[in-house]
């Protein structure tokens, strides 16, 4: 059930939002050198490695390690990339991982493939089993700001309570604050 859903939805964002997708392409393009889209090694469901896609916010050459590990993150933001951090639109091309079943729309946040605390952590709690999401229960409890011990404490709450229900809560959640861009840090 969860896959059909995560399928028809996907289709039907990607249809509804094909001329914003179009004109974010093209800003990003047009503003910065580089390729329009980032494809980050991420680490997904059996810490299998796979490539999830995102507009490309930060200059080429920026090193590849999580945000937060950077001395000075703004130094390397593109000239839409702030805006786009800020809204999520950047998240927008996932939509490609939740068609190639890479993703679904709820699910823990997949991990960088050098994000070795958070995955061991993930591992001995059997979070790893999950195929990781666009939006999780973490994502509405704090996203960018939460430290790895607690966030891991959020996946670990949806792996043993997550259902159809609280699946849509999450979504519905997870809108409210991309509206009011809550938690969000870079």
């Amino acid at each position: 059930m969860k896959r059909l859903f995560d399928i028809v939805m996907a289709l039907c964002c990607a249809a509804v939002l094909s001329l914003p997708l179009l004109v974010i392409a093209l800003l990003v393009k047009s503003t910065s050198k580089g390729p329009v889209l980032y494809w980050s090694d991420r680490v997904g469901r059996n810490n299998s490695i796979f490539k999830m896609p995102k507009f490309r916010t930060m200059k080429t050459g920026t090193p590849t390690v999580a945000t937060h590990l950077l001395n000075n993150p703004d130094q390397y933001l593109t000239f839409v990339g702030k805006f786009l951090r800020k809204s999520s639109f950047d998240e927008l091309p996932q939509l490609i991982s939740i068609i190639k079943a890479d993703m679904s729309f709820v699910g823990p946040r997949p991990a960088l493939f050098n994000q070795d605390d958070l995955v061991e952590l993930r591992t001995r709690k059997g979070i790893h089993r999950l195929v990781p999401g666009l939006t999780g229960w973490a994502q509405i409890n704090g996203r960018d700001e939460l430290p790895i011990p607690l966030k891991v404490e959020y996946d670990e709450y949806y792996l043993k309570n997550r259902s159809l229900l609280l699946d849509l809560k999450i979504l519905v959640m997870t809108f409210s604050k991309v509206l009011r861009r809550e938690g969000v840090t870079h």
